[in-house]
């Protein structure tokens, strides 16, 4: 009797088991099925919507420029184009000009949005309407898939990657969400993270100074490394804390200087001590430094 009992409670939990696994590996095939489905319900169409004969205050243009989406709003169509942007070549940009971003907190593969909420807000999503259109231009159409989101909308992917717009770019060709917190950069047409490679050049071109490279640097704002100062230090890309105030600077090493943040706009490889900015052209310049 008991060891029949016993008996019966083993294949009652087998069975459990087996129905457990069954219902997680149908989940994850309904889940693909749904995305793939979506995606073949959608219109590729090569060339920007303009070229397509969009309509007017529709799809991409009828974007807002600076002002935050309280809800993402499924566009009847969106453009994928690469572009330039700021110094990021190539960036996808939508049908507005605006640049998208990438968020290192989502996943490619399977594709996944982890920006919700208030983060959807400051990052609106790229969401397309079922059945509705994507243009492409300059991106390749296979590099191109949708995700449906925790609220049921359908968000572009770009190399498995969720596309969003930044709120705080005001106008096109803005790049203000590049590099925020570390984790927002423009995507390229294959997925990757516009200005990586900007970065890696920048770097190279510090060590094409003929010196090693600085790790920090002193910067006053009068000639001849008059008070008052600021030092920088670290590796990599650093903002200055008052930009645009240097006049001179004092360096152990060879580093590159930037007109803009983030290591942006015109630059100059530089070596040791400059008593006068204003003698290469960077007097009142400076907003960051790459070192290291």
């Amino acid at each position: 009797m008991i060891r029949n009992r016993i008996t019966a409670i083993a294949a009652a939990a087998a069975a459990a088991s087996l129905l457990l696994t069954a219902c997680n590996g149908t989940g994850a095939s309904d889940a693909a099925a749904s995305a793939g489905s979506a995606l073949q319900s959608l219109n590729f169409n090569s060339g920007t919507a303009k070229q397509n004969d969009a309509a007017p205050k529709t799809g991409d243009w009828a974007n807002s420029p600076g002002k935050p989406a309280a809800a993402p709003a499924a566009k009847k169509w969106v453009q994928l184009s690469a572009a330039r942007a700021g110094d990021l070549n190539p960036v996808v940009v939508n049908g507005a000009g605006f640049t998208l971003y990438r968020f290192d907190n989502d996943t490619a593969d399977p594709s996944k949005s982890n920006c919700n909420g208030d983060c959807a807000t400051t990052w609106p999503p790229v969401v397309v309407a079922p059945g509705g259109k994507i243009f492409i231009d300059g991106v390749d159409k296979s590099a191109v898939g949708v995700v449906k989101r925790d609220d049921g909308n359908l968000q572009v992917t770009v190399g498995g990657w969720p596309v969003y717009r930044f709120s705080k770019d005001l106008k096109p060709g803005d790049t203000n969400g590049q590099g925020v917190g570390g984790t927002w950069f423009g995507v390229t047409p294959d997925g990757q993270k516009a200005g990586a490679a900007a970065e890696e050049e920048a770097g190279a071109g510090a060590e094409a100074g003929g010196g090693s490279p600085a790790t920090s640097v002193t910067l006053s704002d009068e000639p001849n490394f008059g008070d008052p100062s600021e030092g920088v230090a670290g590796s990599g890309c650093q903002n200055v804390a008052r930009d645009d105030s240097a006049s001179s600077l004092q360096a152990s090493g060879t580093l590159k200087i930037w007109s803009e943040k983030d290591c942006k706009g015109e630059s100059k490889v530089v070596e040791g001590n400059i008593a006068d900015l204003a003698a290469i052209g960077f007097d009142n310049t400076i907003s960051s430094v790459f070192l290291g």
